[in-house]
């Protein structure tokens, strides 16, 4: 079980990009898929989650209505696109596989089977 996040990069307040998140090893549809970012110290906050099997989604508050994930089973991908990105967002970007049925129902909480390397975006003008 692997992923691995690419898109990551520099960009000014206001601005977009999207992350990706390849995944190898395993069936995608088995499993959900949760973007985590890095905020103080070590400590991950889970971003967004989408479950690969029936396509719900979750969100934290502070990037509802800008980020949105959604995932190509057929390509083994599974996509951040985030929106008027702000100064304060954290930089560091994980990716993660999460086991389906250890998720807790309406979080982005469950047993994380593996992480990926992450990737760094940066905000700033």
């Amino acid at each position: 079980v692997q992923v691995v996040e690419s898109g990551g990069g520099l960009v000014q307040p206001g601005g977009s990009l999207r992350l990706s998140c390849a995944a190898a090893g395993f069936t995608l549809s088995d499993y959900t898929i949760g973007w985590f970012r890095e905020v103080s110290g070590k400590e991950r906050e889970a971003v967004s989650c989408i479950n690969c099997s029936d396509g719900s989604t979750w969100y934290g508050n502070s990037v509802k209505g800008r980020f949105t994930i959604y995932t190509d089973n057929t390509k083994k991908m599974v996509y951040l696109q985030m929106n008027n990105l702000k100064a304060a967002d954290p930089t560091s970007h994980y990716c993660a596989v999460i086991d389906i049925e250890t998720m807790r129902p309406g979080t982005c909480i469950g047993s994380i089977a593996s992480w990926g390397q992450g990737t760094q975006v940066t905000v700033s003008s």
